[in-house]
């Protein structure tokens, strides 16, 4: 049974990722009050709109929806769950650059599929003359993704591929295997990607974040026979 050890043992990447990201969830709220949209400045926007800065794919990662508690609460749990014992396996350096990695791996796969369906309201605009397209594709140029949850679902896949017996208690009731858990969730999110076009979960983020996870694993596993 899988059981993560005390929140006072905390390794120093995922304490310090975990203060962030609380200190950047209640300035969000702050300012939010004096009128300033922090979401709207370091969330991440499509290449092609006004509002889009290179930073913000790594400010992103820091910031979550203010209207749904559980969206922080949720990744910071996982976090803490299944970051603690690949932190501690791997080194803190390395789970820094594997964090990463996977986030901004998960940014590049969300941005690739929306820009795919963004182009493809604007052809439907130019040849169709659809207006309905058209305000899709202006709509799409200024909503800003934010979330950590592309990297925690590349801790997700890590955790699997590195404990992959180890039980994980789902929904503190029923123990499944890691291996199986993560099998069964990148496959419901692959679904969802294609099946809910037009959602506000960023489901290719999910899925890119476990891509990028297996690739990195994989080469890291090529290194070490290589030596």
């Amino acid at each position: 049974m899988f059981q993560p050890r005390s929140f006072s043992l905390l390794p120093p990447v995922i304490k310090n990722l975990l203060i962030i990201n609380g200190l950047a969830y209640f300035a969000s709220i702050v300012f939010a009050q004096m009128g300033l949209d922090l979401l709207a400045m370091f969330g991440l926007y499509l290449p092609q709109s006004p509002e889009f800065q290179p930073y913000q794919l790594v400010t992103h990662l820091f910031f979550h929806d203010l209207s749904n508690f559980s969206h922080i609460f949720g990744n910071m749990f996982a976090l803490w769950m299944f970051g603690m014992s690949l932190e501690n396996l791997w080194g803190s350096q390395r789970f820094f650059i594997y964090y990463f990695v996977t986030g901004l791996g998960a940014a590049l796969c969300h941005l690739g599929v929306n820009m795919f369906e963004y182009y493809s309201y604007v052809n439907e605009y130019q040849v169709m003359g659809s207006l309905q397209a058209g305000q899709m594709a202006q709509m799409m140029l200024y909503i800003p993704t934010v979330g950590a949850s592309g990297a925690v679902f590349g801790l997700l896949l890590g955790f699997g591929m590195t404990y992959p017996n180890q039980r994980i208690y789902l929904y503190f009731l029923m123990p499944v295997k890691a291996k199986y858990f993560v099998l069964v969730y990148g496959l419901f999110e692959l679904f969802a990607g294609f099946s809910n076009s037009g959602s506000n979960i960023a489901h290719f983020a999910h899925i890119g974040g476990m891509l990028f996870g297996f690739l990195l694993l994989r080469y890291w596993k090529g290194q070490q026979f290589r030596r």
